[in-house]
């Protein structure tokens, strides 16, 4: 780090990619076939893209992160030698995320993860098009061509995709809590007592599993049970560092920019789902009709577009919907608009939703510090990436863990108001477990059925 708190650090110098097109790979067929990666990304409608080695690493502590990692990523990318006739979907892009929180220490589990960390990867590699491209960055004072090129011809000349199928999943040998469920009681005890003396209007509160599994975490069965699984969210992996890999598959969008063109959208109320398809739909219907979860869900739309109206314009809420996923489904509100900000800055502007922290925000994320008997790291904060023209995807990092050998450590979490009960939360939070439980045990769940009104739906309340 610089000595300045928040200033982002990257070796000085020019940036040469190169791409070539490579034989047609799904994203595990990559991942089998070239090893262990820094990062990991494939979202609805957006190509996979899997990232090895470091043309240049940002990093960033404080609460300028945002700003930092922007400033510095765009003097990497300020003049790419890159043909002009390279795919676009090819380009060059950085990518990773942030802690929840500004002051994240990055110790225990989370070793090796900063306050905020992204790459650009040496090799990159974009798949999910029907088309499979191999760029090579490198960046420095020495970068050159001939770099570029040889590192291109070696990884075509090895690259035969690996099409295997997940392997048995290794089975899980013991499971501890972060929180015991008389810790949860007084945790959301304290917590609507302070919602009902005015302090607070919301607050999301977590919890966290250590989990040992059978055998050694294997990140391309992962990501192949998650796509088969959810193939309708945000799947992602991220090691900044040698050693522990964060993943998921968030079903929460917090912002795509794509031009002048932003989507994110605002989720709250949730309620479970049905044994049967009456019993769902009239809890679907319920959700709707609840004044409860309507004011609920409007409080968190109106923040959303409060955060928005110093980076955006035109800003627009579609309608109200209920999105389902396996266990549980929320109301969803679509909101666009027009801006012209760097993704980077539409993400400080957004995080945390919510969903994730609670309103007043500074007030939840005050409770959070005090309260929860883990550290957060990475989880429910942004994760993505972007490219050089600002334009980039970004989702909240939920339905998400921490996978280091046979110890991983899944997180889940609930939006807690006035009436809530500790015994119902705790059962919610449980079921958000799941997506990554499922993964590691023989007899996972259906997973998400990905039946919703429409496009771009999201979870929320951690």
């Amino acid at each position: 780090m610089d000595s300045r708190e928040g200033v982002a650090r990257a070796d000085t110098g020019r940036l040469v990619s190169r791409t070539v097109r490579l034989p047609d790979a799904s994203l595990t067929g990559v991942l089998r076939t070239l090893g262990r990666p820094n990062a990991v990304w494939t979202a609805p409608e957006e190509p996979g893209v899997v990232g090895y080695g470091a043309a240049a690493q940002v990093t960033a502590d404080g609460p300028e992160r945002f700003e930092a990692v922007r400033e510095r990523a765009n003097d990497v990318l300020a003049s790419p030698d890159r043909p002009a006739d390279a795919p676009a979907v090819a380009r060059p892009r950085f990518l990773g995320g942030f802690a929840f929180h500004d002051g994240h220490a990055g110790a225990g589990p989370w070793a090796g993860f900063p306050t905020a960390a992204f790459v650009l990867p040496h090799v990159q590699v974009v798949t999910g098009t029907g088309e499979t491209w191999l760029t090579v960055n490198t960046h420095g004072p020495n970068a050159d061509e001939a770099t570029v090129e040889r590192t291109l011809r070696d990884v075509t000349e090895r690259f035969a995709p690996d099409e295997r199928g997940a392997a048995s999943p290794p089975g899980v040998v013991s499971t501890e809590r972060t929180t015991s469920r008389a810790e949860w009681r007084e945790q959301v005890t304290a917590a609507t007592e302070r919602i009902r003396s005015g302090e607070l209007e919301k607050v999301v509160l977590a919890q966290a599993l250590d989990v040992t599994l059978a055998e050694s975490f294997s990140l391309p069965d992962a990501m192949a049970r998650l796509g088969d699984t959810y193939p309708a969210c945000f799947r992602f992996a991220l090691r900044p560092t040698d050693g522990a890999t964060f993943f998921g598959a968030s079903p929460e969008r917090l912002v795509t920019r794509d031009g002048d063109a932003l989507r994110t959208g605002a989720l709250a109320a949730t309620v479970g789902r049905g044994e049967e398809p009456d019993e769902d739909q009239q809890l679907a219907a319920d959700l709707r009709s609840s004044s409860k979860y309507r004011h609920e869900h409007e409080v968190v739309a109106e923040r959303i577009r409060e955060q928005l109206a110093g980076v955006a314009s035109g800003i627009e809420t579609g309608e109200r919907r209920v999105r389902k996923l396996e266990a549980v489904q929320h109301l969803f509100t679509p909101i666009t608009a027009s801006s012209d900000a760097h993704v980077l800055d539409l993400v400080e502007a957004l995080h945390p939703t919510p969903a994730v922290g609670g309103l007043p925000p500074d007030a939840a994320l005050r409770v959070i510090r005090e309260t929860e008997t883990f550290d957060r790291g990475w989880y429910a904060a942004p994760v993505g990436w972007f490219d050089r023209s600002g334009d980039g995807t970004f989702a909240v990092a939920l339905r998400s863990a921490l996978a280091d050998g046979t110890h991983v450590r899944p997180f889940a979490g609930a939006g807690i108001v006035a009436d809530s009960d500790p015994d119902t939360e705790w059962e919610e939070v449980q079921l958000k477990y799941r997506p990554v439980l499922d993964v590691f045990e023989a007899d996972g769940g259906a997973g998400d059925a990905v039946t919703e009104d429409g496009p771009n739906g999201g979870d929320g309340d951690a």
